[in-house]
């Protein structure tokens, strides 16, 4: 029962920052490593579909184990900076589940690959920052055995490739490293023998891959010297190895090692097949188109695929007729300040590319099937990647918006596509990219947020008219309506970053005409000479691809707001959209003052002394009439709105009840609270793993001089775990019990119904549902946050045209409500969850 009541809807998350992290299916699930976990990404769905969740730290490498027949894999290895690699394997319906773990090596492991070899047993070789190359061996009894260590001293290998030799069951190695060589071994008889190292570039090897092609073997090595190096290896028959020398045929040089097996004798040959040179950058990645079934056999095809740091990927095939090596297609971008890819993979049938970038962005180019040779820019998902700090729904719950410590304020919106009735969700807008990292935000208003980052200042962002029409042609909603309700007569078209600068400068209509100048004219100004206007409008019909997102989604700044005396740490606006709570970092009580602004005139309105430490969170009522603000100093304060005055207009904000040390129950820093949706208690989570909900909060008692009696109304919740986030539902439950989602340190999630009054004590929480395994962030959840509405985002508005049964959707779509939660794992997710299964 417990597995129906949370599901999962959506998990925004990118690959981490390192090579070999991303491998393509022949199945065509796309697995990336995404902090501490593997992402198995459905490039067709376009979502996350699972998250393997096992190791401790983050994951620097993943591979699929293909299967010799090419079809959908198994088994799938991934290694990390835990020191573990870790063998998943598929169950009967479909769920992959950590199979065998490799323990030994001492270092971050960098690279992995794997093969599967007699009797199903799985070779798996391993390198790691403690300079050995492991290979291991994987049998169905759930067991890892090492069966050779390799050690370069101080030297590293930064790839690792393993192919079975041509018309034999023997592995063959092929390591590339810092010593700008590919070191080949072979595994025969039990022994692992150093075959030959190829030696040719000039910098660290990045990337190697094998590919085997009709009884022999094509190696393909890339290196920080900008070169890729292709190398074909056969075996020779004993008659050719002392053939005479025929000096009229010019023939590469070659290189021979011998494998003795059982008796048995083999030759083979190396020779430098190709040295295709057309990066600018080092070349991180190399990767061989998938081979095909044709006419009933495997057909290897001859292209190869390339990642570069100069921002592009190239398709290599060698030229009908004449079999040189080409270039047959580029694609990436040019300029920008961003840096380049990290790798590269191609799905099973060759239509689709991939690469992954610095700032874990997928890039997916797909093959225009109107025109040959042409490659277009595909959908595809996107993340932070670093924590997530922050988050918070649209009033009108159609969006989302985060901020973390990559630097990054990210839009997240459902998108429903003409053809399928699937909703997904995508990032259409990156509002802000900031030199500070990201720490908190609050919503003003439909179109209009401020955020802090870890600089004293905060800042106030309105949404362009080029995101207010996108918005609209994305979520489907009416142009019109969306114009109106932001007031379009002034909006900016978009905005632009000034190139040493961190405000976001609107861009007017008039700023994007091109100003024809006459010949020889000479120029009014010197900044006439340098245009600085990156931003182009877009007309979306799909979510933007992350050039676009990275230059012309931001939103202009409208407002920046200064009075704290140190980092930004919390944000808080009031429903009516009228004041703007914040707080910074403090270690003395003059620091830890709560300041509030008119979203008006965008003035200082009052200082708030009570705390000695960081104010952690704060939140408004519902009714917008009280302030409540939790501290590190394990205490809470309520504030309360002044009636208005003819002399202060402007809405004034007096103590009205707190904690004190003796009374503070919590022992450790409060680190969230939030409201009941009916304005009548507030709960507050804290380190020391209690849940309190405290009131009642009536502000009608009459008489205003007396201070209230706030006490606990709940006996004290022990969740377990330090309670990092919490959030009340804004829907009641059945007989007007309240819901609580808990988000711990641990990553989990746990819901909870309080039925207040409930006798005896202890028996007003009851806890109904967690996240399993699979849902749970693996660091910290830091927010929670509901959908103000009920319903699923994207789903409500889907009836059009007086179609028929929309009652019953309707219901059937009241019974959903929406949280969203962000993690310092880089993730954030959306969960749907059933009242009635509740």
């Amino acid at each position: 029962m417990a597995a129906a009541v949370i599901e999962t809807c959506h998990v925004a998350c990118c690959a981490n920052r390192t090579p070999n992290v991303v491998s393509w299916g022949r199945g065509g699930t796309i697995a990336y490593g995404t902090c501490n976990s593997v992402a198995l990404y459905d490039p067709e769905e376009r979502r996350v579909v699972a998250l393997l969740n096992g190791h401790t730290s983050r994951v620097n490498a993943v591979q699929w184990v293909h299967r010799e027949d090419s079809a959908p894999e198994g088994h799938l290895v991934s290694g990390g900076s835990d020191n573990r690699l870790i063998l998943w394997e598929a169950q009967q319906d479909g769920k992959f589940i950590q199979s065998v773990e490799c323990k030994g090596h001492t270092g971050p492991v960098c690279a992995a690959d794997a093969i599967y070899v007699e009797d199903s047993k799985i070779l798996v070789a391993s390198s790691a920052s403690d300079s050995t190359v492991k290979l291991w061996l994987c049998c169905d009894a759930k067991q890892a055995e090492c069966l050779h260590n390799l050690s370069f001293g101080s030297g590293f290998m930064m790839d690792v490739s393993l192919v079975l030799l041509p018309g034999s069951r023997v592995p063959i190695l092929a390591c590339g490293g810092d010593d700008s060589r590919v070191h080949l071994y072979v595994q025969a008889d039990g022994q692992l023998q150093r075959a030959m190292s190829l030696q040719g570039h000039e910098d660290w090897v990045r990337g190697v891959e094998w590919a085997s092609t009709g009884g022999e073997l094509l190696l393909a090595s890339c290196s920080q010297d900008s070169l890729i190096r292709v190398w074909r290896l056969c075996a020779k028959s004993g008659t050719d190895t002392h053939a005479e020398d025929n000096h009229s045929i010019i023939k590469m040089k070659e290189d021979i090692f011998e494998v003795k097996e059982r008796d048995k004798s083999s030759v083979y040959a190396v020779s430098l097949e190709t040295v295709l040179a057309g990066h600018e950058n080092w070349v991180y990645g190399v990767h061989w188109q998938p081979p095909l079934y044709q006419g009933g056999e495997l057909q290897q095809r001859l292209c190869l695929l390339s990642a570069s740091m100069d921002k592009t990927m190239i398709l290599w095939a060698p030229e009908e007729g004449s079999g040189v090596w080409i270039e047959k297609v580029r694609v990436g971008e040019v300029g920008g300040n961003t840096l380049g890819f990290y790798g590269c993979q191609m799905s099973a049938d060759g239509s689709m590319i991939l690469a992954h970038a610095f700032h874990g962005a997928l890039h997916l180019w797909c093959k225009d099937l109107d025109k040959e040779g042409e490659w277009r820019p595909g959908v595809v998902i996107s993340g932070h990647f670093n924590a997530v700090q922050d988050l918070s729904w649209d009033p009108e719950g159609e969006f989302i918006l985060s901020v973390g410590s990559d630097q990054t304020t990210r839009l997240f919106t459902p998108w429903r596509t003409q053809e399928s009735k699937k909703v997904t969700w995508h990032e259409i807008s990156r509002p802000q990219i900031h030199g500070y990292d990201m720490q908190c935000l609050a919503m003003i208003g439909r179109f209009q947020f401020v955020s802090g980052a870890d600089e004293k200042v905060l800042r106030v962002f309105q949404a362009p008219r080029n995101f207010v029409e996108n918005f609209a042609n994305i979520s489907g909603t009416s142009k019109e309506t969306l114009l109106t309700s932001c007031d379009s007569a002034d909006l900016p078209e978009g905005a632009s970053t000034p190139a040493l600068g961190l405000s976001n400068k609107a861009v007017f209509q008039g700023d994007l005409v091109p100003k024809n100048k006459e010949e020889g004219e000479q120029f009014n100004r010197v900044s006439d000479q340098y245009q600085e206007s990156y931003f182009h409008p877009l007309n979306l019909t799909e979510p933007p691809p992350e050039d676009h997102l990275l230059q012309n989604t931001l939103w202009p700044e409208v407002q920046k707001l200064y009075g704290h005396g140190f980092e930004m740490f919390c944000l808080a606006s009031d429903s009516s959209r009228t004041v703007v709570a914040s707080a910074c970092k403090a270690s003395k009580a003059e620091h830890a003052a709560v300041l509030l602004w008119s979203t008006t005139t965008w003035r200082q309105l009052q200082v708030l002394p009570c705390h000695t430490l960081t104010v952690t969170q704060m939140a408004f009522s519902p009714d917008a009439q009280l302030l409540l603000a939790v501290s590190r100093d394990r205490t809470w304060s309520l504030w309360r709105r002044n009636l208005p005055t003819p002399e202060s207009p402007e809405p004034l904000f007096s103590l009205y009840a707190h904690t004190e040390k003796d009374t503070a129950i919590h022992s450790r820093i409060i680190w969230s609270c939030d409201w009941s949706p009916d304005g009548k208690f507030f709960v507050t989570s804290s380190r020391d793993k209690k849940v309190i909900v405290w009131g009642p909060c009536s502000l009608d008692s009459g008489d205003p001089v007396l201070p209230p009696e706030i006490k606990p109304c709940s006996s004290i919740l022990d969740v377990g775990d330090s309670a990092t986030a919490i959030a009340f539902c804004p829907v009641l439950c059945s007989n007007d019990s309240y819901l609580l989602a808990v988000g711990l340190e641990c990553g989990r999630i746990r819901l909870y119904r309080w039925s207040p009054g409930s006798e005896p004590a202890g028996d007003d929480w009851s806890c109904c549902g967690e996240t399993d395994t699979s849902q749970s962030h693996t660091l910290a959840v830091k927010r929670l946050r509901w959908r103000p509405k009920t319903g699923r985002a994207g789903r409500g508005n889907g009836k059009k045209d007086g179609q028929g049964d929309g009652e019953s959707e309707i219901e059937e779509e009241s019974s959903w409500v929406q949280l969203a939660s962000a993690s310092a794992d880089h993730s954030v997710k959306i969960f749907n969850i059933n009242k009635r299964a509740l």
